[in-house]
């Protein structure tokens, strides 16, 4: 069939054949499929989570044609991003690109907290790097967390006083 008013024609050959079960839908198992870094790993399951999770409007744990067209425009401008900060053209992206991009992004961060985000999300190895899926995954947890921040900081001074069940919900609800 044709695709659907607003939905680019590729993006729904695309969702045609990872729709696996022709469910109409797409699961995060069928989107972790049809995903592949520059090293040709598949996305993390994480990421797949978070993402379906952004543009699953009926909160059914899958999208649809629509939302899966939504998803690949969003993966799409991180690539292109990715790509803009991955300076060596390796593929992936090392310790000093990533603080790099964090700056160039807003953010100011430590070395100390990129090296901790390095080695949380890169894959185990004597020079370790990120891949796109996990590129995302910080990119996004790091604004959610921020505009969770942000809300508190009224005043835009960089601190913020909370309580421990305060800090809690912020991050439960921020990344669960």
């Amino acid at each position: 069939g044709n695709a659907p008013p607003g939905v680019d024609p590729e993006a729904f050959s695309w969702f045609q054949t990872v729709d696996a079960d022709h469910s109409g839908f797409i699961s995060v198992k069928e989107l972790k499929q049809a995903l592949v870094n520059n090293n040709w790993s598949s996305f993390n399951d994480e990421t797949c989570l978070l993402m379906i999770n952004m543009f699953d409007k009926t909160r059914s744990g899958r999208i649809d044609v629509y939302g899966f067209s939504a998803l690949l425009r969003f993966i799409q401008q991180w690539r292109s991003l990715f790509q803009q900060y991955d300076r060596d053209q390796s593929g992936s992206i090392s310790f000093s690109e990533l603080q790099q991009a964090f700056s160039q992004m807003g953010y100011n961060l430590s070395p100390q907290f990129s090296q901790l985000l390095l080695a949380r999300y890169s894959q185990r190895s004597p020079n370790p790097s990120i891949q796109l899926d996990r590129f995302i995954h910080i990119c996004m947890q790091l604004q959610s967390l921020t505009d969770s921040f942000r809300e508190k900081d009224t005043a835009l001074v960089g601190n913020i006083r909370l309580s421990y069940e305060d800090f809690l919900a912020m991050v439960v609800t921020r990344m669960l």
